[in-house]
């Protein structure tokens, strides 16, 4: 340039791509990067194969894409050989030109891509221990496949297009003491997290890719349950303007016991229900963040937490926004925009709060969902001068009845009540809640309906005998009282002629 005095400067090889490994890429996040580069390639179908043989164990990405010449192959063999500035079509899952290079560094020491356009076929590779010896420090790229390695690729010999990236020499991921079961695990994982990642692509919603895993196919993982029927969601909300528009949906999922257990240990997704909760950021319906509240939050940045677990928000982005939403190279995080924060974080409040309000209240059965009437609660929470403290409500049919009776018997009844509220093990449930995911059990739940059916009754001849309730309405006052409005049918069976109490205290 004229009027100064340069040098050029470029990096070693080496020592840059040594350097490169270590961006924090999981095998499985590495894997679906180079996915993203079989799907902008038109991509229908994709094959990832593990092979295990110990220290020699390889892994292959194959595709049907629409595979690349000599020269698109030696270009994308480069690093950042495009600017990520550059406009790209809005189905392009790339921006950085890395990729398929960085990806693959930080999981093996050998990049073999074949790749076949029109019935021609070309074939580069990057040999990290080759780059280690050459004294120059060059970028040399080596033509076609080590000489063990050509079995490894002979099937893109049957294709008239397509792709194959091979793995080979897995130092990042056969380390000393790794074994087949670590393999298969590494298998599992992988699977579990493409099906999360890609479950868009996978569920038929849309412009569809069939990916296999050693020729099983791969489950798309919904993570808001969208075909349950108890799952809440709200209509699509856009989000700013141009190219900051992005469109918004939020979902709130059922509560535990509106899920088989099966359901529920499916919908807690690859990393846990209480780590699965918040934002899911999309760019081209491809995953990039499976579930965080982007640093959202009035004050402070709200923290995942047991209560706001069931709130998860779809949020698709498109690729011409990448660099206001901070996106990464390896495509996991993404930072919202500062002119956006405030709209996202009132629907994040609105999220938040119905999904707390499911987790707090437990499910009702589908006969009881839209029932009117408010459930007397048994216990009520009040912000006292001292503190927050949880109360059991003195007008719950369990409890009036015993006060109203007064005397011995209701000063017993109330000192019981005191001793019970001075005694809840607060911090022992938060903590067993936290550490095991799972709420204590309640509302007689798993407990055999003729035992609840003893209780119910005595309920129900309290409100009939000593009320004076008629039957009808006893059994409507139930229904809207806890933990009875769980149990809608055990409430329907209740006769209209009330049973009394035998000798033995069991009901007749």
């Amino acid at each position: 340039m004229k009027g100064y005095v340069t040098r050029s400067a470029p990096p070693r090889a080496d020592g840059t791509i040594e350097a490169l490994r270590g961006l924090g890429y999981t095998t499985e996040s590495a894997l679906a990067d180079l996915i993203d580069n079989s799907i902008s390639a038109g991509a229908k179908r994709i094959d990832v194969d593990f092979h295990w043989s110990g220290g020699e164990s390889w892994i292959a990405i194959g595709d049907d894409g629409h595979g690349m010449t000599d020269h698109d192959l030696d270009q994308a063999m480069r690093l950042a050989e495009r600017n990520p500035l550059v406009e790209r079509s809005s189905s392009d899952l790339g921006r950085f030109g890395m990729g398929l290079k960085t990806a693959s560094f930080s999981q093996c020491r050998r990049l073999t891509v074949a790749s076949r356009r029109n019935g021609n076929s070309s074939c580069l590779r990057w040999d990290l221990d080759f780059l280690a010896n050459e004294a120059g420090g060059d970028w040399l790229l080596l033509e076609g496949p080590d000489g063990g390695s050509r079995d490894r690729i002979a099937s893109l010999d049957q294709k008239e297009h397509g792709t194959i990236v091979l793995w080979e020499v897995l130092d990042r991921i056969v380390s000393s003491g790794f074994k087949d079961q670590d393999f298969l695990d590494l298998i599992d994982r992988v699977e579990r997290h493409l099906g999360m990642v890609f479950h868009r692509f996978l569920d038929g919603s849309g412009p569809s890719v069939e990916l296999r895993i050693n020729d099983r196919k791969v489950r798309p993982w919904d993570p808001f349950l969208t075909w349950h029927p108890a799952t809440w969601r709200s209509p699509e909300v856009p989000i700013g303007v141009g190219d900051w528009k992005v469109c918004a949906r939020t979902y709130v999922l059922p509560h535990k016991e509106r899920m088989t257990d099966k359901e529920f240990v499916e919908a807690g997704g690859p990393d846990g229900w209480s780590s699965q909760q918040g934002f899911y950021v999309y760019r081209g319906r491809r995953l990039l963040v499976p579930g965080s509240w982007l640093g959202l939050g009035r004050g402070r940045s709200w923290s995942k937490d047991e209560s706001h677990r069931l709130a998860r928000i779809q949020l698709d982005i498109p690729n011409s926004s990448d660099t206001d939403w901070k996106i990464d190279i390896r495509k996991s995080t993404a930072h919202p925009p500062v002119r956006l924060r405030d709209q996202l974080t009132r629907l994040a409040e609105d999220a938040r709060e119905r999904a707390r309000r499911v987790f707090l209240h437990r499910a009702q059965s589908n006969t009881s969902v839209g029932r009117s009437e408010e459930v007397a609660p048994v216990w009520i929470s009040k912000d006292l001068t001292s503190g927050r403290k949880y109360l059991v409500d003195r007008s719950h049919p369990a409890v009036q009845p015993l006060l109203e009776k007064g005397g011995d018997i209701a000063e017993r009844v109330e000192a019981m009540l005191r001793v019970l509220e001075e005694t809840i093990p607060v911090q022992r449930i938060w903590l067993d809640t936290a550490e095991s995911g799972e709420q204590a059990r309640s509302g007689f739940t798993s407990t055999p309906s003729s035992e609840v059916m003893q209780v119910l009754l005595v309920f129900y001849r309290n409100l009939v005998c000593l009320k004076g309730m008629s039957p009808e309405l006893a059994r409507k006052q139930l229904l809207a009282t806890e933990p009875f409005d769980l149990h809608p049918d055990l409430v329907a069976s209740l006769p209209d002629e009330v049973p009394s109490n035998n000798p033995s205290g069991t009901t007749q």
